[in-house]
């Protein structure tokens, strides 16, 4: 049987998709890769690395996920910005998820910036 298509959207395997970011194993090289590996997380009920690609400013202290709430798929509307050559960027998204049995969705348009030469979260625009 062939791999799980990852959580991101994207067709490769979680493993060889987004996995490789969460063990540490690769780092995201866009903001939009790095938006799609968050989302990952939150599906994967994966804290630490939510916290870990938070920037320091903006980044709670602890995470507590919702293990009630199911995310089921990624919509990348607009991306601005966040390539390989640029220190920041955006992307806007709408996010699905199955709540207690219920369907919903929350979008935002979330800003992104280099530190360290790794890209991080930094919060909505």
């Amino acid at each position: 049987m062939p791999p799980r298509s990852c959580f991101c959207g994207l067709p490769a395997s979680y493993q060889d998709c987004c996995g490789r970011l969460h063990r540490g194993e690769a780092a995201a090289t866009t903001a939009e890769q790095l938006m799609r590996s968050r989302f990952s997380a939150f599906a994967a009920d994966d804290a630490a690395y939510l916290l870990r690609t938070w920037h320091p400013s903006s980044r709670p202290t602890r995470l507590d996920l919702d293990k009630q709430v199911r995310w089921v798929r990624l919509e990348v509307l607009e991306t601005t910005g966040g390539s390989v050559i640029h220190t920041e960027g955006t992307v806007r998204f709408r996010a699905h998820y199955v709540d207690r049995g219920r369907p919903g969705e929350a979008g935002e348009h979330s800003r992104f910036v280099r530190v360290d030469g790794r890209w991080v979260y930094v919060g909505p625009v």
